[in-house]
């Protein structure tokens, strides 16, 4: 019995020493962990200027590294695309957008300046509407400050004794009588891209018949194919219009759609491109003749306008045998802008009666050109601060209106107090 207990006694001392081996470093450990412990909680940092200097110099880092990247990438695209295939917007100055005068003074003022140069501009109206008097006179304003005119005649209905009447030089105007539509646009785009014209007139959409039409039958359906001939034609001439700064005025006709009930059933023909193409749109109605028939009240509302603000509505007279009766919407502009009063009947310029109606002031403002100069300078100055913003200047309200109703009834409402 002795021999056996000897082993056990033996076993049970060595570990308890094991056992006080443990406890000890167990105990070292936790003084240790509870003096880092409270050094830690005591401690307070001074400063956070180092962090931050360290966080500005890596975002300068930063912003340095991806300038150097973007002008290695504008340096290829350059490289590959030509100089002026990418650009930053504040140093391009080819964006800025040039006009084209219409004639009537109160039209350019609701453009924002007249049809914009590089562009594409749809004009349409039912029919005796002014459509093709408004584009001579845009070929007119383009041919007096120098520039050519191009008339792409689809309907064989140009009058040259009237275009001559208008203003045009019909001795420069350059005058195509195409025998499709595909050689109307081809000979657009050929003149778009010679950056020699200034104005293209095509006259009209609906005139511009395929050659698949021609060449078939009458009973033959070609579903869509002038709006896909369109389609492509203002794929193509877009972009080589901004680089050439052309204009390019395209006159359309309205249809009818069957089986409207709700809304409107007018609609434009060939397709909706351009409808999406075009800058801007303008939608010309003739309201009434003018008394003994000298010609006829037109109002243009602008549809749509991507240079200047849209939808403003211009009144303005056309007179047959002359056109657009350019002084008639001076003196309007500047009855508004009070550089001409109108007190009832008479019209008075620096405090001086001057005629009497309307008809009579045009006519002494024609037999007076130093007059005319004068006040057509101050009215587009006037309209000049208007357009930047300045004061002193007032919208003309019997001109550019939102009513539908002749600039005579708009005027008395004006004056009236109403809207």
């Amino acid at each position: 019995p002795k021999l056996l207990k000897l082993p056990l006694t033996f076993s049970l001392f060595s570990h308890s020493k094991l056992f006080m081996r443990a406890l000890s470093l167990l105990l070292v450990a936790s003084s240790t962990l509870a003096f880092t412990h409270t050094k830690l909680s005591t401690f307070k940092p001074r400063t956070h200027r180092s962090s931050a200097i360290l966080a500005s110099s890596s975002s300068e880092g930063e912003e340095a590294e991806k300038k150097k990247v973007l002008d290695t990438v504008l340096s290829s695209i350059e490289r590959n695309y030509g100089r002026g295939s990418i650009m930053r917007l504040g140093d391009n100055d080819a964006m800025d957008v040039d006009s084209i005068s219409t004639g009537a003074l109160t039209l350019d003022v609701a453009l924002g300046g007249g049809l914009p140069r590089g562009r594409v501009v749809e004009i349409y109206g039912p029919e005796s509407s002014g459509k093709t008097t408004l584009a001579l006179h845009v070929a007119a304003s383009s041919q007096r400050n120098g520039g050519v005119a191009a008339f792409i005649d689809a309907e064989h209905a140009l009058d040259p004794a009237y275009a001559e009447k208008v203003g045009v030089n019909v001795k420069d105007l350059l005058v195509s009588q195409p025998d499709s539509g595909e050689m109307a646009l081809d000979i657009v785009d050929q003149l778009v891209r010679s950056s020699a014209v200034d104005v293209v007139i095509v006259d009209s959409v609906a005139a511009l018949v395929p050659r698949a039409e021609l060449e078939g039958d009458m009973s033959d359906a070609q579903i869509g194919l002038q709006a896909r001939l369109m389609s492509k034609a203002m794929r193509k001439i877009t972009g080589s219009l901004s680089k050439s700064n052309c204009c390019v005025v395209f006159l359309n006709q309205l249809r009818s759609k069957v089986g409207v009930i709700y809304g409107s059933p007018e609609v434009t023909s060939g397709g909706n491109a351009l409808k999406f193409y075009s800058s801007v749109r303008l939608d010309t109605r003739r309201k009434e003749v003018l008394p003994d028939n000298a010609g006829i009240n037109v109002k243009v509302k602008v549809v749509k306008n991507k240079v200047a603000a849209p939808f403003k509505v211009v009144f303005f007279d056309i007179l047959f045998g002359s056109g657009i009766d350019s002084l008639g919407c001076m003196l309007d502009a500047a009855n508004e802008l009070d550089i001409v009063v109108r007190k009832g009947s008479w019209y008075s310029y620096k405090d001086s009666n001057f005629a009497q109606g309307k008809v009579r002031a045009c006519e002494a403002l024609k037999n007076d050109p130093e007059m005319r100069a004068e006040i057509e300078e101050q009215v587009r100055e006037a309209l000049l601060n208007l357009k930047a913003g300045g004061e002193g200047a007032a919208l003309p309200t019997t001109v550019v209106a939102v009513e539908d109703e002749p600039a005579e009834k708009v005027a008395e409402k004006v004056e009236a107090g109403g809207e």
